[in-house]
């Protein structure tokens, strides 16, 4: 939704500010005072072509700026976040300068952004009827979405399903094509994990035999020295000489020694014997280490050949790892997952049929969603053509007639088995043909008018927050047809807010809010007219009713007709 625009330097207008709020808003005033600058402003602010000439006269640029209500989470305000720009408590600013000379600028949220990004996010909250090259529909692919969201919640369904078997069907044909794409590279993979699990049979390492053959490198290429520090321990534990020379007491024996004396001493102080069996326990300890000792010198083994077939076998499982991980452990792993892997790619053919009869199967599943899709389609263009037609028939269009047109696709794509473009015939015997070709600027806007109206009451959630802009859409209408267009009008701001320029009193009369354009012409040629845009109510508002019907703001007249229609309007809403 829109909340302000502020205009400044822009055609005849100097500086002015449009206060809009959600519901009905019409812009009226006489012929030249600048409400075709108010529509300029909004064309700007969406990302429309800026020219030098709009400038007002005597100034150096023209400043548009308008404050947007958008949902923080909706598509607008992640557009906005994308391009840097801030949505501060769900209110967006954009803004555009248009020099005399040199080019034009697009801020949005306090960041500069191309025009683009503007036009972007302009599509999301605005939507402007009036001129062709403006239609918010006027893109097959816009056409499409509509006619869907007529449809309503039993329409939704099937396109959902649609949408999910066509999910499905884009997928089961990726992963074929990656497989069968993939042939040659598979026959590298087979190749090399065949050569790796090779020598990993080769080898037949056992799980931490690199550890196991690490520490027994370093025992056999250290034997000498092992040996001697073994018996030296040995000695001290056990006793006995040493080369033949003199005893020396050991360990075992000063226990044994101590622990009798404890034992004695005993006798006398029960507190000994606790240290004696202590002592004892150390006995056995030192004898059972001394006894493994005496074995692992019996153990050592200085075989030359042996040390050299441990080098070896430790260099192999080296260069294992080195290819299959950091420990044979690793490797013992990796040829498992090695061993699996190729039982998967060795069955190429299994594959191949099971991966094609997924993509018969889902192929079969979004044909079958298509179709129901596309007869739902067809029933639901009937009804909106119905629908607006009727709408049409109260616009002074009696004849005109609305068709979808559905054209069937070669092949099924994202959306369905079917284009969808909306035809328009204007009048009994003329043509079908595409919005926007099919009738003139009044007549399109009447048209848009139609189908906004008959969307908005089978999806009222469609257009919630959404400002729709109708310029021409009185035109060449009048009487009880004006009064027509102004109760469509105020029907579709129910759910959105509507802004409409008209030059007629029975559409100025069903809006909530009433602004006005008035031109001040100065007495001196020299000084440039200004225009300025005010909110009437009251007396102010029926006088300018008064004007728009007859020309005369002080007609009695016509200020009895101006206060008919506001009670008329108010009845019918």
């Amino acid at each position: 939704m829109i909340e302000q625009v502020r205009i400044e330097n822009l055609g005849v207008i100097a500086a002015a500010e449009l206060d809009l709020a959600p519901g009905f808003t019409v812009i009226t005033g006489e012929t030249g005072a600048g409400k075709t600058m108010v529509l300029t402003s909004l064309d700007l602010l969406l990302g429309g072509k800026a020219d030098p000439v709009l400038v007002r006269t005597g100034a150096e640029r023209a400043v548009v700026e308008g404050t947007f209500t958008v949902d923080p989470a909706g598509p607008a305000a992640r557009r906005a976040d994308e391009a840097g720009a801030a949505v501060e408590e769900g209110e967006l600013i954009a803004a555009r300068t248009v020099p005399v000379s040199g080019r034009s600028r697009a801020h949005l949220g306090g960041r500069t952004v191309p025009y683009a990004v503007l036009a972007e996010i302009g599509e999301q909250l605005v939507t402007v009827h009036g001129q062709s090259e403006q239609l918010r529909l006027r893109a097959p692919a816009q056409q499409r979405a509509a006619l869907d969201a007529f449809g309503g919640e039993p329409h939704a369904a099937l396109l959902e399903t649609y949408r999910r078997a066509w999910a499905d069907l884009v997928a089961a044909r990726e992963e074929l094509a990656r497989w069968e794409q993939a042939a040659g590279e598979r026959e590298q993979e087979i190749e090399r994990l065949r050569s790796g699990l090779e020598q990993v049979d080769a080898l037949e390492p056992q799980p931490g035999e690199d550890h196991a053959l690490r520490d027994e490198a370093a025992r056999l290429g250290n034997v000498e020295e092992l040996r001697a520090a073994t018996g030296r321990a040995h000695q001290a534990l056990t006793g006995g000489d040493d080369a033949g020379g003199p005893e020396v007491l050991d360990a075992t024996t000063l226990l044994d020694d101590a622990r009798r004396s404890l034992e004695q001493g005993a006798r006398d102080d029960a507190t000994l014997d606790g240290w004696a069996s202590r002592l004892a326990e150390a006995s056995y300890l030192v004898s059972d280490v001394a006894t493994e000792l005496s074995s692992y010198l019996t153990s050592l083994d200085a075989d030359p050949n042996r040390l050299a077939w441990v080098h070896e076998r430790r260099a192999a499982l080296t260069e294992l790892t080195r290819l299959h991980g950091p420990d044979v452990d690793a490797a013992l792993a990796w040829a498992e997952q090695a061993r699996e892997r190729l039982a998967y790619l060795d069955g190429p053919e299994d594959t191949t049929q099971r991966l094609r009869a997924e993509l018969g199967g889902a192929e079969g599943e979004a044909v079958e969603a298509a179709a129901a899709l596309s007869a739902s389609r067809a029933a639901v263009g009937e009804r909106l053509a119905e629908e607006v037609d009727a709408e049409l028939a109260g616009l002074a269009m009696t004849g005109a007639h609305l068709s979808a047109r559905l054209t069937p696709l070669d092949e099924l794509g994202p959306h369905g088995a079917e284009s969808v473009e909306l035809l328009l015939a204007a009048h009994p015997g003329a043509p079908a043909r595409p919005l926007g070709q099919g009738a003139s600027g009044g007549e399109l806007s009447r048209v848009m008018l139609a189908i906004e109206v008959a969307l908005a009451g089978a999806a009222p959630a469609e257009g919630t927050g959404r400002t729709f802009v109708f310029d021409e859409v009185d035109a060449g209408v009048g009487g009880r047809a004006a009064v027509e267009v102004g109760r469509r009008l105020a029907q579709l701001a129910r759910g959105a807010q509507v802004v409409v320029v008209t030059h007629l009193a029975q559409v100025a009369a069903f809006a909530d809010r009433h602004l006005v354009v008035s031109k001040n012409t100065p007495g001196s040629q020299d000084v440039v007219t200004a225009t300025d845009v005010i909110r009437v109510d009251g007396e102010n508002r029926l006088r300018e009713l008064a004007r728009m019907l007859s020309g005369q703001d002080e007609s009695d007249t016509a200020r009895r007709h101006a206060a008919e229609l506001l009670e008329s309007a108010a009845v019918q809403l």
